[in-house]
């Protein structure tokens, strides 16, 4: 029987190896090419940033290569007996701590103790610190005094998703890179170089489709297409994908907004925007927290929505783009509104009280 050949996932079997792969973080990626080749190599890094961005895989790539016996223009050879024993997880001058499962002081005891040993082989000796932000107070202050002044054959990289958590005291020690959610074309790119390499048929639709649930998210969208892969194969079937993902079809919004618009928008907006009397104040306050609104009728400088007991100001900006848009939907919200259980007209000045 043929030994049947394990599978790996995509975010781990496409992880770059040299700073090239890294896509979406060029401005890190060429800062750490030129400090290596210029021989300023600083004692202590802090990438921060979201999730699923590059932080762990930069800072791996950063021991590499400061490890390295034969780089090439600041990156790893990954051939070398150095690196390929960290990519068989063998090398002792790597160390990569979980700052989740370490956090205690009687760890980062350990570590300041294991500090002023020279590495075996490499350089450097490099400590990534994966999550540094959940480290506990007490193990923050035991690591300043070695963080300030360790030993020239010494580098720590830290990494998280919560920089706000990390002390001052510990970030001014440190260089501190931020690293940006990736550009949804930058994810699309990719994971059609990956599909074309694996001889799967997916469309730009699909592609599209990915890319926006990850948000930015490499690992996330890498994750998300193995499930897709799993549910409808090699042959990825976009409308299947927006079954898979419990998403409104976007033909639904076209279709609200392809209404009669030149009906509605010749009214003016006194009579277009009405509500029920239960649901004044949330819908009031909605449009004027998040969006300008524009009336075709009668441009004015400032639109008065008085509602009972709230006077809400919303600022008329007549060359936004979605503008009519907004003002077309919430027509039709309201005309909904009107046709369940009757309506209440937005005059500009509060109702009149009958005895």
């Amino acid at each position: 029987m043929a030994e049947q050949i394990k599978y790996i996932v995509t975010a781990r079997k496409w992880r770059p190896q040299t700073f090239a792969d890294v896509v979406g973080q060029e401005h890190i990626t060429t800062t750490m090419k030129n400090a290596i080749l210029s021989n300023r190599i600083a004692h202590a890094y802090l990438f921060a940033g979201p999730r699923g961005v590059g932080k762990t895989t930069t800072a791996r790539i950063l021991a590499k290569v400061l490890n390295c016996l034969n780089p090439k223009d600041g990156e790893p050879c990954n051939e070398c007996e150095m690196c390929r024993s960290f990519a068989n997880s063998q090398s002792l001058d790597i160390i990569e701590i979980d700052g989740a499962s370490n956090r205690r002081i009687e760890e980062i005891r350990t570590l300041r103790e294991s500090v002023k040993y020279a590495p075996t082989k490499g350089n450097y000796k490099v400590y990534i610190i994966d999550e540094v932000h959940m480290l506990t107070t007490e193990s923050f202050n035991a690591l300043l005094k070695t963080l300030e002044e360790p030993p020239e054959h010494t580098v720590f990289i830290f990494a998280t998703t919560d920089v706000h958590k990390v002390p001052l005291t510990i970030i001014s020690r440190c260089q501190r890179f931020d690293f940006r959610r990736i550009e949804m074309s930058v994810i699309k790119k990719l994971l059609k170089e990956i599909a074309d390499a694996e001889k799967i048929k997916i469309d730009d639709i699909a592609l599209t489709l990915i890319a926006k649930k990850a948000d930015g998210a490499l690992r996330d969208a890498q994750s998300l297409f193995d499930q897709v892969i799993s549910f409808s194969g090699i042959d990825v079937d976009s409308n299947l994908l927006t079954q898979m993902f419990n998403l409104i079809n976007e033909e639904i919004y076209f279709n609200i907004f392809n209404l009669d618009k030149t009906r509605i928008l010749s009214k003016p907006v006194s009579q277009t925007f009405t509500m029920t009397r239960f649901l004044p104040f949330l819908f009031a306050s909605y449009m004027a927290s998040s969006t300008l609104l524009i009336t075709v009728s009668s441009l004015s400088p400032f639109i008065n929505c008085v509602t009972p007991k709230l006077t809400v100001i919303v600022p008329v900006l007549s060359y936004l783009y979605f503008s009519e848009a907004f003002l077309v939907l919430s027509a039709s919200i309201s005309a909904f509104f009107k046709s369940v259980s009757g309506a209440m007209i937005i005059n500009s000045s509060p109702p009149h009280r009958t005895r």
